[in-house]
């Protein structure tokens, strides 16, 4: 028989009253309680955990259909015994499509940016009341008149402050030798792209910075038909004074202008800037991985140990996990390599979160994957570890041809554990949480799942 919910405000409130009543009863003889066994206590404290479903539009996996929220304790995120059905009982982030999510770091608020549509753009917030209750709060902003009513836009790990949004747009340029009404006599010069980025204080809701610039990249790359085709998951360096923006490098035939598929990829890019001001917009190429740094839905990089740490993608071969230090450069001496880490073929990284010691849970499909329902690949779950540079497939959570995690957005991250969402398109499923010190796996609630649809991540 699953469980009813225990709300975490009335738990909060009953040991608040027995708290009380213990202090009116109890003589003058504090005790002062050893602060490391506070401090050991506190990482047992509960939070709210809030699970994602992206519902089925037109077909099976592609999330058009409208995200759903809702929000349980931490304890009954653990209890397999619980059921969470946020399709039928969840709260609607506002989106056109598959809404863009982000969570303070203690779970207790929601950021949303609609994506697409007449409402693309508006940012607003949720104060987390547990269920399918989010009450709005503060007030709305636009960010469309600045990155469009599809942004691309993640927060910044700078204390739930900002987040920052980004577009890019490009543009052929091409000599017309004075014939511009005769295009046989055209040369191809170069690419622009022209790239724009907002800040936004996600507390007060307003506008921080705005910037734009036009980014080419070296004449040799440029003259050959590379460019920058879009840009993604920006992130501050440990410092708090640059930041890097994920890019895509994609190429044209500079003889017809015809898009190419079939071409030799270029070392993985990264666009550096000023921070806060968003000046002075530089280019960092690895000479490690080759290939697009952009990501996708989820965070593609991080801060640990004072360097940032990137995965790119449809890199020949396979996926890797870049280093960028505290010089603003990649370390090509830093080789992570996820192909030869997993034993596969192909490895893509999907989406990844480390926890505060290094060790993260990422996912990823390869060659090897079969196609499902979506018509994507079946995905899994790694632990990995940036220090020791290893990986190993999660063998603990139960994998189905079904299940992909292309549209992964959110890993929810209490101290050393990190909770996962698992459940094929279409069918039910459970919350799995990762002990990423000790490589324990919990099996938690079950996730409730309906035709065509599927779960998004957990915050």
């Amino acid at each position: 028989m699953k469980r009813p919910l225990l709300n975490l405000r009335s738990f909060t409130l009953t040991i608040l009253a027995v708290g009380f009543m213990a202090a009116c009863s109890s003589d003058d003889n504090t005790v002062t309680p050893d602060p490391e066994q506070e401090e050991e206590e506190g990482n047992g404290e509960s939070r709210w955990i809030t699970i994602a479903g992206a519902k089925m539009g037109d077909e099976p996996g592609d999330g058009n259909g409208g995200t759903l929220i809702y929000s349980v304790t931490s304890e009954d995120a653990k209890d397999p015994t619980v059921q969470i059905d946020p399709f039928n009982n969840g709260f609607v982030a506002p989106s056109n499509r598959t809404a863009r999510l982000q969570a303070t770091e203690d779970g207790n608020t929601i950021f949303n940016i609609s994506y697409a549509g007449d409402t693309g753009g508006n940012y607003s917030k949720y104060t987390v009341e547990g269920g399918g209750t989010f009450t709005q709060t503060g007030s709305e902003i636009s960010i469309a008149p600045y990155v469009g009513t599809a942004p691309r836009w993640i927060k910044l790990f700078d204390g739930d402050q900002t987040g920052a949004a980004v577009y890019v747009s490009t543009e052929h340029q091409v000599d017309n030798n004075d014939t511009p009404d005769d295009v046989t006599d055209d040369t191809y010069l170069y690419t622009n792209s022209t790239i724009g980025v907002v800040t936004l204080d996600l507390v007060d809701s307003q506008i921080n910075n705005f910037e734009e610039h036009i980014i080419t990249l070296s004449e040799e790359e440029s003259v050959a038909g590379y460019y920058i085709s879009r840009i993604d998951m920006p992130v501050l360096n440990d410092a708090g004074d640059k930041l890097y923006i994920g890019a895509r490098v994609s190429k044209i035939d500079p003889t017809t202008l015809e898009s190419e598929s079939d071409y030799e990829i270029l070392g993985s890019k990264t666009i550096v800037l000023d921070y806060p001001s968003l000046l002075n917009p530089t280019i960092i190429t690895s000479t490690i991985g080759h290939g697009n740094t952009n990501g996708y839905r989820s965070i593609n990089a991080f801060k640990y140990d004072g360097s940032v740490y990137q995965a790119n993608q449809s890199d020949p071969e396979g996926s890797y996990i870049l280093k960028i230090g505290a010089d603003n450069l990649y370390d090509d001496s830093y080789d992570f390599n996820l192909d030869n880490a997993l034993g596969v073929t192909g490895a893509y990284v999907l989406a990844w979160r480390p926890a505060a010691n290094g060790k993260a849970v990422l996912a990823y499909r390869h060659d090897g994957s079969i196609e499902g329902i979506s018509g994507r690949g079946e995905s899994f779950f790694a632990l990995v570890d940036l220090n020791t540079k290893t990986a190993t497939k999660i063998n603990d959570i139960p994998y189905d041809v079904d299940f992909e995690l292309f549209q992964y957005q959110g890993y929810a991250v209490d101290g050393t554990e990190i909770y996962v969402t698992q459940a094929p398109v279409g069918q039910n499923g459970n919350i799995y949480i990762i002990d990423t010190e000790t490589g324990t796996v919990t099996k938690g609630a079950e996730l409730v799942n309906t035709t065509g649809s599927h779960f998004i991540g957990a915050w």
